[in-house]
């Protein structure tokens, strides 16, 4: 029989082999579940940004802090937690991983692979809520963005660097507009994130379609929160975005981040906030609504040269209610964007696509971030199509017109009908340059209007064809100096003469 001594001994050697040493833990207690929003007890040191795990094993982030509970978003299975259940901090800020690997690939809100494929294995870790870069780390944004859109690099340039706005009716095109800008950076050496939020799934599975099909999803990361997906998802899927485009921006790449759209950001961060029982303002919206997409869109910008010079340009999309857009997200985007693209339901309907705006649309970068080339071409459009739309609205009260007056409404209608442009069909610097000279230059003056399309097609193809060195040296010097269009005047008179006489 064993004695209490050599029994203690033995408990000694065993517990001395054992290799687990006790652990510190911030517990608390879950008080609440609404939805997918838990609040907790007992988490006093915890911050805004940490990651929750829960006894289930999901995650939760940490959203709203008050002197008695902590309130979280739950990512994951949050049917699972109960009330009075244990969550316990982990004290780790939410972070994602980035890599060249998931170029090409369809991610969730949360950064992980959904498209079947392989999972992806990370190079780094980035924090996804990062402050935006200083006015010193920056520098001006005056390199031309090519959308491969006639109406937008022409008369609203946008540049590398910027954040312009997106804005219309729904079913107006916004979407085709950044699909089609996505799709023109094929060999452009420029980084695409998509970012699709609270979209139905059809509409998602056809934009990544579109993509593949025209070979953009090689250069793209696709970020996918649909409608179906828990408003969490939502919430963080710009930022998870912005932060996968952060990684290429930070080795000195140009990246294209398109929000599609912010208003169902808005519409996920409100049902959040309401269920936490924040005060609800204007429009139900929680007072912090201006800075939830201020702190998203202040990340994109061109960096110096010194931080290799790398950049994020922003797209967001907003979507108006009968073209309202003196509604709350629609106004609050506005004011921090550098300008915006107004896309019309009367004009979409009327025939006009993109159905673009040009009189109500700006860039606030303007001409500097236009190439040469285009400068040129289009320094008058957009001043003369917004003088156009108004002489046309007062014309239909007038039955006699002077000789001018007809001859700059038939010039504005030629060049409203140059402006239209097929659907995932965006045109190289070289076949916009060539086109809007001609229009420009008054060659289609002679030509009906009801012929301006067929025009452009055979006069871009004849040019393409025959003139294959004038194209290449646009493209490449993206000017047009003297000798050149001196050559673009000939071959345009000799095209005219030809086909239209």
């Amino acid at each position: 029989m064993k004695t209490i001594d050599s029994l203690i001994s033995e408990v000694e050697k065993e517990l001395s082999k054992s290799s687990s040493k006790p652990t510190q833990a911030t517990v608390g207690q879950v008080v609440e579940v609404k939805d997918e929003v838990v609040l907790l007890e007992g988490l006093d040191d915890v911050s805004y940004g940490e990651l929750i795990e829960f006894e289930n094993g999901a995650l939760g982030l940490v959203v709203d802090l008050t002197q008695t509970s902590v309130g979280t978003i739950v990512f994951g299975d949050y049917v699972g937690i109960s009330e009075g259940s244990t969550a316990k901090a982990t004290g780790r800020i939410f972070s994602i991983g980035v890599g060249e690997k998931f170029l090409g690939r369809v991610v969730n809100g949360l950064g992980e692979a959904i498209d079947g494929g392989e999972k992806i294995t990370s190079e780094k870790q980035y924090p996804v809520e990062r402050i935006a870069s200083g006015v010193i780390e920056r520098q001006p944004v005056n390199t031309s963005l090519q959308t491969g859109i006639k109406a937008i690099d022409a008369a609203i340039p946008i540049g590398r660097g910027q954040r312009e706005l997106i804005i219309g009716d729904r079913q107006t095109g916004k979407s085709t507009l950044a699909i089609d800008t996505v799709i023109n950076q094929k060999g452009q050496d420029v980084i695409c994130v998509y970012c699709i939020i609270g979209q139905k799934r059809s509409t998602a599975a056809a934009l990544i379609e579109t993509l593949r099909k025209n070979k953009a999803l090689d250069y793209t990361i696709v970020v996918c929160a649909t409608g179906s997906d828990p408003a969490a998802s939502q919430y963080v899927a710009p930022y998870v975005a912005c932060t996968l485009g952060e990684y290429f921006m930070d080795k000195g790449r140009d990246v294209i981040v398109v929000y599609d759209d912010l208003s169902k950001h808005a519409w996920a961060y409100r049902q959040v906030s309401l269920v936490l029982r924040r005060p609800s303002g204007r429009e139900a919206y929680p007072g912090d609504i201006f800075y939830l997409h201020s702190r998203l869109l202040e990340r994109a910008c061109r960096l110096n040269e010194k931080l290799g010079g790398g950049s994020i340009t922003a797209l967001p999309i907003i979507e108006t209610q009968e073209g309202d857009i003196s509604a709350y997200i629609p106004t609050n985007v506005i004011s921090i964007t550098d300008g915006q693209i107004f896309l019309e339901s009367d004009l979409f309907n009327s025939g006009v696509r993109p159905a673009i705006n040009v009189g109500t649309s700006v860039s606030r970068v303007g001409s500097s971030a236009q190439t040469k080339a285009m400068k040129k071409v289009g320094g008058k459009i957009r001043f003369d199509l917004a003088q156009y739309r108004e002489l046309a609205a007062f014309s239909q009260f007038e039955s006699e017109l002077d000789e001018r007056t007809k001859k700059f409404l038939d010039r504005g209608a030629a060049m409203t009908e140059l402006l239209k442009q097929k659907k995932n069909k965006p045109m190289s610097l070289a076949q916009q340059v060539v086109i809007l000279w001609a229009g420009v230059n008054g060659y289609l003056d002679s030509i009906p209007v009801s012929k301006v399309v067929e025009f452009e097609e055979q006069f871009v193809a004849s040019m393409n064809t025959n003139h294959k060195k004038l194209m290449e040296q646009i493209n490449d010097k993206k000017a047009l100096d003297e000798d050149m269009e001196k050559q673009l005047k000939k071959n345009v008179e000799e095209f005219v003469k030809v086909n239209y006489s």
